[in-house]
């Protein structure tokens, strides 16, 4: 009840890119081998290190190692850096595999490789940097696809006068590339997973309406941050328990419905309570006699009762039009 009524008066929808308004299904679609290494030993190396890994990334560049056949190694002193990358140790070399900043901060030098990279990020790819032995050793680029509902939602978001907003890790132009095709003009790019919550509460400081739509783990302190949290069904149970509203199919368009069933809601309650009053406002003067003195006019019980039931039953007719709303949540 509360999520309904608070969705009505929401003016920003933030969504969070992979899982979200992507399919959470990335593909590797290119390998940049660098310096001595080879395209074999860059995906050998990168996907060994991510075995015990569960990032989406991560699982896309195992998946390509499978299709071409290549054995995999047990990575050892594995390590997650939340928001970078990982680290591993595979065949007693150091392997790091993350985004940019994570090889720079270890003073590992990749211009030149940033600037074979760089067709990745206009077309929407995520490079991923491998370095082997702190050496600068390939790119890998991983592209997910935006699920088939996402342009459609974010147009109607859009037309019901909301501002549409879209969030993730992923680096600058990269971000700005996915969300042209999603038809998404604010990007929030190379936010933290732990940040997540903290841009929330900025939108919140603007004097936002702010509704949250995400479905992993990291995204759980923002749902609950949100006015109104709303988790995809085939997320992590974490995410739905933080959220207010559950779509349990997983579509986008259950958003606009939940939003477009909360305006209607809302309706529905100020046209019940306007005929509530509308009835006690003349009834009860006229159960109590005012029109006697002039018309002498009293108002028989029996018509005073039923006068009151067909109160009741208009209102309660009225609220059930919301069962015929063709909704997709």
């Amino acid at each position: 009840g509360e999520s309904l009524e608070t969705a009505h008066k929401l003016d920003t929808v933030v969504f969070d890119k992979t899982g979200t308004l992507t399919k959470g299904e990335p593909e590797v679609t290119d390998i940049i081998a660098f310096n001595s290494s080879s395209e074999e030993d860059v995906l050998r190396f990168a996907a060994s290190a991510e075995k015990v890994s569960e990032h989406p990334l991560g699982e896309a560049v195992i998946k390509k190692a499978k299709e071409s056949q290549i054995a995999l190694h047990e990575p050892k002193n594995f390590k997650a850096i939340e928001g970078y990358g990982i680290e591993a140790e595979v065949e007693n070399v150091n392997v790091l595999l993350g985004n940019a900043k994570l090889l720079k901060d270890r003073k590992i030098e990749i211009m030149d490789l940033i600037e074979k990279a760089k067709n990745f990020t206009q077309e929407g790819k995520t490079p991923v940097y491998v370095a082997i032995n702190k050496q600068a050793a390939g790119v890998i680029a991983v592209a997910d696809t935006l699920k088939e509902s996402s342009v459609q939602s974010v147009e109607k978001l859009k037309k019901l006068g909301l501002e549409v907003i879209m969030l993730t890790g992923d680096n600058r132009q990269t971000a700005q590339a996915m969300a042209k095709k999603a038809g998404i003009d604010r990007v929030m790019p190379e936010v933290l997973p732990q940040d997540k919550v903290n841009e929330i509460k900025k939108l919140q400081a603007e004097g936002k309406k702010v509704a949250m739509v995400g479905d992993g783990i990291n995204d759980a302190p923002a749902l609950a941050q949100a006015d109104v949290g709303i988790a995809i069904g085939s997320g992590t149970d974490v995410a739905v328990e933080a959220s207010d509203i559950t779509l349990i199919k997983g579509d986008l368009q259950g958003v606009v419905s939940a939003i477009e069933l909360s305006k209607r809601t809302i309706r529905v309650i100020k046209q019940n309570l306007f005929w509530a009053f509308f009835y006690n406002t003349a009834g009860i003067p006229i159960a109590a006699g005012i029109l006697y003195p002039f018309f002498g006019i009293l108002l028989n019980p029996i018509f005073a009762s039923a006068a009151m039931a067909f109160s009741s039953v208009s209102v309660v007719s009225n609220s059930l039009r919301l069962r015929r709303a063709k909704l997709n949540i």
